[in-house]
C-alpha cells in the first residue's frame, strides 16, 4: 500500500467569529476537529468531512458526534494556500436530522467576504 508524503504542510486559518464559535464546544470536540484540520492541511481526507453541495469551490464540513450532541465546522481548501474555517456551530435541528439552512448562510457570507479580502 503507498502513502502519499506532502512536500509541504498548509496552513489552518480561522475567521474570528468561527474561532470563538469554535471554542465554544466541548475540549474533547475541540480536540477531534483538530486533528481532522490537521489531516486536511497535510493532503490527507478526514472520515469525520464530507462536500458541501450548493458552494462554489471546495467547501467542507466536518462532523463529529459527542455524547449526545453533534458538532460541525464548515471549512474551505482553495483560498490562497490555506485552509479556512468559516463557521462552527453545535447542530439543533429541530426538524430531522437536517442541517438547518441559516448556518449555510452564514458560512457562505463569510466565505465571500474572505474571498473579497483575500484578492
Amino acid at each position: 500500500m503507498l502513502v502519499r508524503v506532502p512536500t509541504y504542510r498548509r496552513c489552518v486559518e480561522s475567521i474570528k467569529a468561527a474561532f470563538k464559535e469554535f471554542d465554544a464546544f466541548p475540549q474533547a470536540v475541540q480536540e477531534q476537529m483538530r486533528f481532522a484540520l490537521e489531516m486536511v492541511a497535510a493532503g490527507a481526507f478526514p472520515d469525520v468531512a464530507k462536500p458541501l453541495k450548493g458552494f462554489e469551490g471546495d467547501v467542507f464540513e466536518l462532523a463529529v458526534a459527542y455524547r449526545s450532541d453533534a458538532y460541525r465546522a464548515i471549512y474551505a481548501v482553495k483560498i490562497g494556500d490555506d485552509i479556512w474555517v468559516l463557521h462552527a456551530f453545535q447542530k439543533k435541528s429541530t426538524r430531522g436530522i437536517k442541517t438547518p439552512q441559516r448556518h449555510f448562510d452564514v458560512a457562505r457570507e463569510r466565505l465571500k467576504r474572505l474571498k473579497e479580502m483575500t484578492r
